[in-house]
């Protein structure tokens, strides 16, 4: 009965222990994974609204050119130019797909779409990830929506070449986008008057 009684206590102070442990690591990581995805989300708003910056000047090119807008839960980053810029998140075909989308000011045809995260088949889905595919958006009408089709077989401009052999990965893409857009369609309007 005392080895039974001993190996609790022994157990629950090493988890005691462990727990202690954790807590103190997620404490002191937490900040600096904050500090890590704010700096990814600002480098990527950046790329999609197409303003040049350096490592060393990301902060103060980010506050000087683009104003963010709240509302809902949900962020719009606005250029000086009117450009908007948003986050964009949905599942792909095996995991979540995550990114930021630009739309020039008239707030219908594509600047730029950058991939944060995504968990496609390496070689194959996760090229929706490539700057060769994602620049194929690049000035595409998003009205009435986006369309991924067969390679070599866009012929209207809300059309964009797929990948061959990424089909079903480049639907998903094609989903999260046109849903997202969607879905700040009201908030892209209210923020930018139009």
């Amino acid at each position: 009965m005392k080895e039974k009684i001993l190996m609790v206590v022994f157990v629950i102070v090493v988890g005691s222990v462990l727990t202690a442990g954790l807590i103190v690591v997620s404490a002191v990581t937490n900040p600096v994974i904050e500090a890590n995805n704010l700096k990814v989300m600002k480098l990527s708003v950046l790329a999609v609204l197409d303003i040049p910056y350096t490592e060393s000047d990301l902060d103060t090119v980010f506050s000087d050119n683009v104003r963010a807008e709240t509302k809902d839960g949900r962020t719009v980053y606005i250029s000086k130019s009117g450009d908007v810029a948003f986050t964009v998140a949905g599942s792909g075909l095996w995991g979540p797909v995550e990114g930021v989308m630009g739309l020039k000011s008239d707030l219908t045809t594509v600047k730029k779409i950058f991939i944060v995260h995504q968990e496609e088949t390496p070689g194959l889905g996760s090229r929706i990830g490539d700057d060769d595919f994602l620049s194929r958006f690049d000035d595409k009408s998003a009205v009435p929506s986006l369309e991924i089709v067969a390679a070599g077989k866009a012929a209207t401009n809300n059309q964009i070449d797929g990948i061959t052999g990424a089909t079903l990965s480049g639907k998903a893409l094609e989903a999260i986008l046109n849903n997202e857009i969607k879905k700040y369609r009201p908030l892209l309007a209210e923020v930018s008057g139009k």
